[in-house]
């Protein structure tokens, strides 16, 4: 998977948000508040470019203590949830 073009992660408030900013995403009428663990995927999935729902789940085991089965529920949520708003691919 990769991040579309366009959307990237902003401190707005101090509430960490996706936001398009391209040609690409100028339709997108939508700010996606993110909490911190899902701020820290996004930063993960920028870092990774090509992601995984298996490489995004062993960095968040790598860096917190979080059970793989619990990981790997989260990952694949989050991930569904930005595919359908479609700021993944």
């Amino acid at each position: 998977m990769k991040i579309k073009k366009g959307f990237v992660l902003r401190d707005v408030c101090g509430e960490k948000v996706i936001v398009g900013e391209s040609v690409e995403t100028i339709n997108f009428n939508h700010l996606i508040s993110l909490n911190a663990t899902a701020a820290w995927l996004w930063c993960k999935a920028e870092e990774q470019v090509d992601f995984t729902v298996d490489s995004l789940v062993e960095a968040l085991c790598g860096t917190y203590d979080v059970e793989r089965e619990r990981a790997t529920a989260d990952v694949t949520r989050i991930l569904s949830q930005w595919k359908e708003i479609g700021v993944i691919e």
